[in-house]
């Protein structure tokens, strides 16, 4: 089958054609960049001429994976409306996945706490117990509360200082390489595999944070 992954959660995105099957085999054909910024402008034109490029058409996609955050409220936007419509129109599978399961999944199947720097001094932090979501789950935390929640955890991220800062406090660390969209298209093989799709009209990002929007509402 041919996955169609996207990644519009950061300052750089990318998308990814893959070839999967049978069982979790998933082989990238290409990986493109996207600038960040300018994922609204780039996104359809460069999923049209990255399929041109490869002799296929829209129709050829078998299946689809995005990133579904933490990450940019405009840019996880943009991803998911992209995916939704392609597979609104196409009634091909979606598979949601987030990246800090992704960074979780390349540690293995083993308890680990996953995390992305979140900037303004906080920490995404995701529990995972092997492949299930461990009881505190996906959320927020300031860097002094992630260090807390750390303690005697394996820490996993692709963020070198995160790194640095999990093991000057002692906490056992694995950094993981960066995430791209070949590696969504994997995990999200695996997921349409096992019948973990989402239609399109309930596909959702989890941003974790609030906007600022709602914070200065409730405020």
């Amino acid at each position: 089958m041919l996955l169609l992954a996207a990644d519009t959660s950061g300052k750089h995105g990318s998308i990814a054609l893959a070839r999967c099957g049978p069982g979790d085999e998933c082989n990238p054909v290409e990986v493109v960049p996207l600038a960040g910024g300018t994922f609204s402008a780039q996104l359809v034109p460069q999923i049209a001429a990255l399929l041109a490029k490869h002799g296929f058409t829209k129709n050829d996609i078998g299946g689809f994976a995005v990133a579904s955050g933490p990450g940019s409220f405009t840019g996880l936007r943009v991803g998911l409306a992209a995916i939704k419509a392609l597979a609104e129109v196409l009634g091909k599978p979606i598979a949601r996945v987030s990246l800090l399961e992704a960074i979780a999944s390349a540690a293995g199947e083993r308890p680990v706490l996953a995390v992305l720097d979140a900037g303004r001094g906080e920490v995404y932090v995701g529990e995972y117990k092997g492949k299930r979501l461990g009881e505190s789950g996906e959320t927020l935390l300031t860097r002094e509360e992630f260090l807390a929640a750390a303690k005697g955890q394996l820490v996993v991220t692709p963020d070198t200082a995160l790194a640095e800062l999990a093991r000057a406090a002692a906490r056992s660390t694995q950094i993981v390489p960066p995430l791209g969209s070949d590696t969504l298209a994997c995990l999200g093989w695996k997921k349409i595999r096992a019948g973990e799709t989402t239609s399109p009209e309930d596909l959702e990002a989890n941003y974790i944070r609030r906007s600022d929007a709602e914070i200065f509402a409730k405020k």
